[in-house]
């Protein structure tokens, strides 16, 4: 008689049948599954196989396998609605199990699923756009999507607005939809990518790096399991509490109550030396830090700190992927075969080319060119914007110098122009970041410049253009020019993000 896998089915039972009405069909079946596991296990009539040397051997035998297998899956969550019938979460926590036994990589596993899972996310957006609610409704129930089903989604996408994109990626029944509904009720790509992409990313990562965790600590999680009851309890109440807190403050009555609870014992004489530091931190509270997250979520503010957030988790993901690689390994995957399409394609014209763009990602003409960009600032009096761009390229230049002195990655043989340093990440690569910085700085801020994509877009095919060079000229491997360019546009996002917020408390902080 094992009393803990006992206790846990109870509990499960009861969360079951309280929640029974709110629950999806499979994961209410599959819950009753686990209850009766959980107790034929806990008294002891029949013992579990060896799950640890089930699960080895199955990522033994999928091996590489398994990056098409969870990739393939992930895009099928949401790209043809196979959420609804086997939860993505399943086969993510697997891939993760796998990199943990060092069958295949983590940072590579993630790279796969986050790009696979927008990608499936982003079909999904263009069927809805094309086929229509009308369609969903009238062939959904082949796969499960029923109209009540289609409802609960669409009060989800009511309560949260754009940021429903970013939290349905986290509930089940939203997941597998969402993206469907948003592309059919009109939503904006540029509204829909930058939530999508943030969600898919953190979703991707928390699943398989809790895989991995879980199995580079099997034995001792098994023994927290069969004795960590009481703590799966405390877990479940406070999950609960936190819950009903959250339900319950979103409504305006219920904030204006707890702050007026809060007047009133802050008027006890024993506490009047107390409120002289409490009252003006709950005026706060009550006036524009409440109105401040108000804008920021989902309004237009929101979006475009969501946009610089996702820019931020892309390019962060990429110069950390690297780096963490270029801890075990001299090379990274493709680094080679840059320099042999590079070698495939070279002629003394394109060298030439090469040699002259190459300085465009040079640190003094690049400065020469966001100092312009300044200047150009300050004659309108965007002080922020200015402080933005000039704080991002000086940020840049030191991250870039503390990074390349912790890798000491050595540079590529043979090179075509004069080179210095260390090789990881190219400071070219980094730096051109700031010609993007500038386009998006200009086309928000100044009257009479065309707000379109086109300036935007010549910049980022400038920058990219500047890192191919370093890899024609082999003055960086194709890995440096990733990483610095992660880690460049993941300063200047994270600079741009600072501006917004320091301009909008400037700006609408008083009308609280």
């Amino acid at each position: 008689m094992k009393p803990g896998p006992l206790v846990a089915a109870v509990l499960l039972a009861a969360f079951l049948v309280l929640r029974r009405r709110k629950l999806e069909p499979t994961l209410l079946i599959g819950g009753v599954i686990v209850v009766v596991g959980l107790l034929v296990y806990g008294s002891g009539v029949v013992q579990l196989p060896d799950f640890k040397k089930i699960v080895e051997d199955a990522g033994n035998t999928l091996g590489n396998w398994t990056y098409l297998v969870v990739g393939v899956m992930a895009f099928f969550e949401t790209g043809a609605f196979v959420g609804l019938i086997a939860p993505g979460e399943t086969f993510l926590i697997f891939g993760g199990v796998v990199a943990g036994q060092g069958t295949i990589s983590l940072v590579a596993l993630i790279a796969i699923v986050w790009t696979c899972a927008v990608l499936g996310d982003l079909a999904s957006f263009y069927a809805g756009r094309r086929l229509g609610r009308n369609f969903l409704i009238k062939h959904g129930p082949k796969v499960q999507i029923t109209e009540e089903r289609i409802k609960t989604v669409e009060a989800f996408f009511d309560r949260h607005g754009g940021k429903a994109i970013f939290l349905g990626r986290f509930v089940g029944l939203v997941r597998a939809v969402n993206p469907f509904l948003a592309g059919s009720s009109g939503m904006p790509l540029k509204r829909f990518l930058p939530y999508d992409v943030v969600g898919a990313g953190a979703w991707a990562t928390m699943l398989l790096v809790l895989g991995y965790v879980f199995w580079q600590s099997f034995d001792r999680v098994l023994h927290y399991a069969e004795q960590g009851t009481l703590a799966l309890g405390i877990v479940i109440v406070v999950v609960a509490g936190a819950i009903w807190l959250y339900r319950h403050f979103r409504e305006e009555e219920h904030r204006a109550e707890a702050m007026a609870w809060v007047d009133t014992q802050l008027d006890r004489p024993a506490l009047r030396p107390l409120a002289r530091v409490l009252r003006p931190v709950a005026r706060w509270a009550r006036g524009p830090l409440l109105f401040f997250w108000n804008r920021i979520t989902p309004g237009q503010l929101g979006l475009e700190l969501t946009t610089q957030l996702a820019v931020a988790a892309v390019g962060s993901f990429a110069f950390a992927a690297d780096a963490v690689t270029l801890r075990d390994h001299d090379l990274v995957a493709g680094d080679g075969m840059a320099f042999r399409w590079a070698d495939d394609v070279r002629s003394g014209t394109l060298d030439d080319v090469a040699k002259a763009l190459t300085h465009l990602g040079s640190l003094p003409v690049v400065a020469l060119a966001t100092a312009l960009a300044i200047v150009l600032l300050l004659t309108r009096r965007r002080i922020i914007e200015s402080v933005t761009l000039a704080g991002g390229l000086a940020l840049t230049w030191v991250a870039v110098h503390i990074a390349k002195a912790a890798i000491d990655r050595a540079r590529p043989g043979n090179p075509l122009v004069d080179t210095a340093g260390q090789s990881y990440p190219s400071a070219h690569a980094a730096y051109a970041f700031a010609y993007v910085a500038i386009a998006v700085v200009l086309t928000r801020t100044l009257p009479g410049l065309a707000r379109t994509t086109v300036v935007v877009v010549a910049a980022v095919v400038l920058a990219i253009l500047i890192g191919l060079t370093r890899i024609s000229l082999r003055a960086h491997y194709l890995s440096d020019v990733v990483g610095g360019a992660g880690l460049g546009a993941t300063i200047f996002a994270l600079a741009g993000m600072a501006g917004l917020v320091v301009a909008f408390v400037r700006h609408n902080g008083h009308r609280a």
